[in-house]
């Protein structure tokens, strides 16, 4: 059983997906006004990792992860650079999604932008004004609080409290504080489209519940995003979204991820302390960038420091030492003492205990840092068996040796894959993409095929050395073996690529 914390019940709750087997996810994206920095990276890693997870349980995963790609924020870093606005957010939209496949984060199924759904947005605010919700002030539209007797429910927090603390800001026209803006009238220089309250802009909050609604539907499964994004802005989803459909939940489990700081403040751009994820992986892997986002629980803080992705970096070298040991052992023609023999059985038995610990640390709310544990005494069970093993002897590694081995080394890869530490990039699309440097007159999809075919054999005789030298002597080559589901698929990731280390 999966079990989720879900903000709203503030309890950890088994997860029931509306669609069995399909788990529907939106996720809030950035505003792109900037390179991401390593807070943008935390919950695109974290996301990643549940999607992976959740597929290897054998779920169908759908997720969503929008753009907000026109805000104050864009409008003035756009005056800035003398550019235009919807220009501005696009470049740095494309440089996140560079950014999160160096990270080895996954594409999404859908990166939706603001700007290209503002029709179901106007005919959302519409819903709300004819139903009782909503009302234009002067060119604006704001939703009434009043008219939502629940609000405040995800937050935690009461009307008085709510009442205390609303301002309302020079230029706004509103019945009460605490109502929020759908629909901002248009200020000379700044992008509009038309409506039928004049020109205009949508709110901040309006979108993502016009454009979760439109991909996913009401009631979906999982929505995520920052713990600073519980109020105002999920608790103003809640309250527009259920007031257009008449229906609760809009969602059924409110994820949120802990912020990461530096110097325990917040890493954020208007504070000016941050570091962009780009000089980051210049200086670290890929890998243990994700090593270290994913050492502390999804929920609480991450307290960035160069030193701790120093020890992350070192932590995710001896995963890579541990496995390319294994590997180096199942590939040697030597022969093997009895001690060794005892040791590659040990292991087997261990690997499968790992597993189970595994599943329970990411059954339990996503427990990385369980999850990572249960690998790392993997990896020090490995070194320890392949120590022995490789003091030579007199009895060879076969039989059910080598399979014991071979286990082992399968259930280290498929469990480093699912939180992504092994530092493989999605770099190009799936499948056989051409070859750069290959005459086009050599059939290299045929022959990489081919051998996978050969790979394939070998599994089923479980001739597991066969089969790894395979996948290892392609990914050197600069191709990247994924055994999925629905079979296994390869991408060219270029000679520059480096090898994984399993």
């Amino acid at each position: 059983m999966i079990s989720v914390y879900d903000t709203l019940t503030r309890s950890k709750r088994e997860l029931l997906p509306r669609v069995p087997g399909r788990v529907d996810i939106y996720v809030c994206g950035v505003t792109p006004y900037d390179d991401a920095h390593v807070g943008h990276a935390r919950p695109s890693v974290f996301w990643d990792v549940v999607r992976r997870y959740l597929e290897y349980r054998g779920y169908r995963v759908r997720i969503v992860q929008n753009f907000t790609d026109i805000d104050d924020k864009i409008i003035a870093r756009a005056r800035e650079m003398n550019l235009d606005p919807l220009e501005l957010s696009r470049r740095y939209a494309r440089r996140y999604q560079e950014d999160m496949a160096a990270l080895g984060v996954l594409p999404v199924d859908h990166y939706p932008r603001v700007s290209d759904h503002i029709a179901e947005i106007v005919a959302f605010v519409e819903r709300l004004i004819e139903k009782g919700f909503a009302y234009e002030s002067q060119g604006d539209v704001y939703f009434d609080v009043d008219e939502f007797p629940a609000y405040g429910k995800l937050s935690g927090r009461s009307r008085e409290e709510l009442k205390a603390g609303a301002r309302v800001e020079v230029g706004e026209h509103k019945r009460n504080p605490e109502d929020f803006a759908l629909w901002k009238a248009a200020k000379p220089g700044e992008p509009a489209w038309p409506s039928p309250w004049g020109p205009g802009r949508p709110g901040w909050h309006i979108e993502c519940s016009a454009m979760a609604l439109h991909y996913l539907g009401n009631g979906f499964d999982l929505h995520g995003g920052g713990l600073e994004l519980v109020f105002p802005h999920h608790e103003n989803e809640i309250a527009q979204s259920e007031a257009y459909t008449g229906q609760a939940p809009f969602v059924r489990y409110w994820v949120h991820n802990g912020l990461v700081t530096m110097r325990e403040e917040k890493m954020s751009k208007s504070l000016k302390n941050f570091v962009t994820l780009r000089e980051l992986l210049q200086r670290y892997p890929a890998a243990a960038v994700r090593l270290f986002l994913l050492s502390a629980h999804y929920r609480v803080p991450l307290e960035f420091t160069p030193a701790r992705v120093e020890e992350a970096a070192r932590a995710q070298a001896r995963l890579q030492n541990a496995a390319e040991g294994l590997q180096r052992v199942l590939s040697a023609s030597v022969t093997w003492n009895e001690g060794g023999r005892e040791a590659a059985l040990e292991l087997a038995e261990a690997a499968g205990k790992v597993r189970e610990r595994f599943i329970a640390a990411m059954d339990d709310d996503f427990n990385t840092p369980q999850a990572l544990a249960a690998l790392f005494d993997l990896a020090r069970q490995v070194n320890s068996a392949t120590t022995l093993l490789e003091r030579g002897g007199a009895m060879r590694l076969e039989g059910e040796l080598r399979t014991a081995c071979g286990q082992a080394r399968e259930i280290m890869r498929e469990l480093g894959d699912i939180l992504g530490v092994w530092g493989s990039q999605e770099r190009a699309k799936a499948g056989a993409a051409p070859v750069k440097g290959v005459p086009k007159n050599v059939p290299v999809e045929e022959l990489v095929d081919l051998l996978l075919e050969v790979r394939l054999k070998a599994r089923e005789r479980k001739d597991w050395v066969l089969a790894d030298a395979v996948r290892d002597g392609l990914q050197r080559l600069g191709f990247e073996v994924q055994d999925t589901g629905a079979g296994t698929r390869w991408r060219w990731l270029g000679t520059d690529s480096g090898r994984r280390p399993h």
